[in-house]
Order: C-alpha cells, then sequence, then structure tokens
C-alpha cells in the first residue's frame, strides 16, 4: 500500500451581491455575505479537491471544472468534490483524511465546524477536521475582503 500526501489551497473575495450565500463546506453560514466566484465560491470543498487531485497527480480543480466553462456556473462545489472523489477513486486512491484551516475574520465558525466535518466526511467517507483561524488584519483576508482555506489529504493505494 502506497501514500501520498496532497495540499490544496483556494480563495475568494467577498462577492458584490447581497443575495449570494456564504457556502463553506457545503453548509450555508447564515446571515454572512456569500463569496464571488464562478461555482458557488466554496473555498473549503475547493480547496479539498486540490489537495485530493494533487496527491493522486491528477492535476487541479481549474483544469477538470475551469471557469470559462458554463456548465460550472453557479456549481454546487460539493458535488464537485464528489466528482473529483469518484476521479481519484477511478485512479486507485481513497482518502485516509483531510484537515482544513479555513483562515476568515468573520464569520465564526464554531457553530457550523460540526456540521461542515459531517458534511465533508460524509463525501469523502474518511475522518475530516475542519478549524479556523483569523488572520489578524494581515493581507486582503486580515481586513475582512474575503475567505481562504489550505487542506492537506492523505490519500492511501496506487495507480491502476
Amino acid at each position: 500500500m502506497t501514500s501520498r500526501v496532497g495540499l490544496g489551497f483556494d480563495s475568494h473575495g467577498f462577492s458584490s451581491d447581497p443575495l449570494r450565500p456564504l457556502v463553506l463546506g457545503g453548509v450555508a453560514i447564515e446571515g454572512a455575505r456569500g463569496l464571488a466566484g464562478h461555482s458557488d465560491g466554496d473555498v473549503v470543498a475547493h480547496a479539498v479537491a486540490d489537495a485530493m487531485l494533487g496527491a493522486a497527480a491528477l492535476g487541479d480543480i481549474g483544469q477538470h471544472f475551469p471557469d470559462t466553462d458554463p456548465t460550472w456556473s453557479g456549481a454546487d462545489s460539493v458535488a464537485i468534490l464528489g466528482r473529483v472523489t469518484a476521479m481519484v477513486g477511478d485512479a486507485g486512491w481513497r482518502p485516509v483524511n483531510v484537515d482544513c484551516t479555513v483562515v476568515l475574520e468573520a464569520p465564526m465558525l464554531a457553530p457550523y465546524r460540526v456540521r461542515l466535518v459531517d458534511r465533508l466526511g460524509g463525501v469523502l467517507d474518511a475522518p475530516v477536521s475542519v478549524k479556523a483561524k483569523r488572520p489578524e488584519g494581515i493581507a486582503s483576508v486580515g481586513p475582512g475582503e474575503g475567505i481562504a482555506c489550505l487542506a492537506v489529504v492523505l490519500l492511501e493505494g496506487g495507480a491502476r
């Protein structure tokens, strides 16, 4: 059995559309500004998908789900993550665990953490950890202009 590690990152600025919901890890965060993006702007699902693709040496999310393709306009990013999980499985890999760090000034993620972990873990069929960190006013995420996420995944298996 072979193991591989993948690192994913994504960031989006806040949307100017006051009706756009904030979706993180497939969970709608109530009363918060949504993120701009071609899909639903879910930085957590995007970072995890990129980590999975990277670990399996299958490229990146932009190659498979480009923002130039209208098919993915407004797409549910957890559905995209499900497709990535299937692609990784078809290549002979399975996720062992995922660890995510969401970088944001607001909103508070603590009330949503269990829902995020359950939603992502259900798609990946693996343990998931989600942590939130404040950037303390540093960089564009720090002044509250957007949200970023880093994700690390461990895959086990081997290429078929």
